[in-house]
């Protein structure tokens, strides 16, 4: 529920006046106002106040801010600590950096372990792919071999053996002594 205004006018200068025209002028806002007004209307006056502020900040800062002609010294800059503190200090970083070492380390271990994982599934793949190769050219040397004999099969058919008496026939034979080698 922004209100336009005719002309170049920012954010920040929109008062909670021009936002909620039916109040009271800027300045003169009370407890009992802000207690009627809406969610969205609350929420865009906040919006509007808190960049109001962040401007005047960053335009008292401007104004402060003066550069030295002198380098500002470290140990100026540094504030002091207690020996003991000081000790604690690298204490925790002498740890910290043996915690970062040992976690690099088990990264890299890590990722040789799943390199050589990869590349061991890798191989088998390969293999699976070649044995696939192998099994299909047999398949099709099976295939050929079976309708070379097909002709044959139709005959012994058309005379009225099957190949179940074709085995039985040899059992028989071998039984009896009679196959002829």
């Amino acid at each position: 529920m922004m209100v336009q205004h005719s002309g170049q006018v920012s954010a920040l200068e929109v008062s909670a006046s021009a936002i909620v025209p039916t109040l009271s002028p800027a300045g003169s806002l009370g407890f009992d106002d802000f207690t009627n007004l809406t969610p969205l209307v609350k929420e865009e006056l906040r919006f509007a106040i808190q960049n109001k502020r962040q401007f005047h900040r960053m335009s008292s800062t401007l104004d402060t801010v003066t550069v030295s002609e002198r380098p500002v010294e470290p140990s100026v800059m540094k504030t002091e600590f207690s020996p003991e503190e000081d000790e604690r200090k690298k204490r925790r970083r002498e740890r910290n950096k043996i915690a970062a070492a040992k976690c690099r380390n088990k990264k890299k271990e890590k990722t040789e372990c799943l390199q050589k994982e990869s590349e061991k599934l890798e191989t088998i793949n390969a293999e699976l792919k070649a044995q696939i190769e192998e099994l299909k050219n047999e398949k099709q040397h099976l295939i050929y071999m079976l309708n070379l004999h097909r002709p044959t099969c139709i005959v012994r058919a058309q005379n009225g053996r099957t190949p179940e008496d074709e085995r039985n026939l040899f059992i028989q034979q071998i039984k009896e002594g009679t196959l002829q080698g």
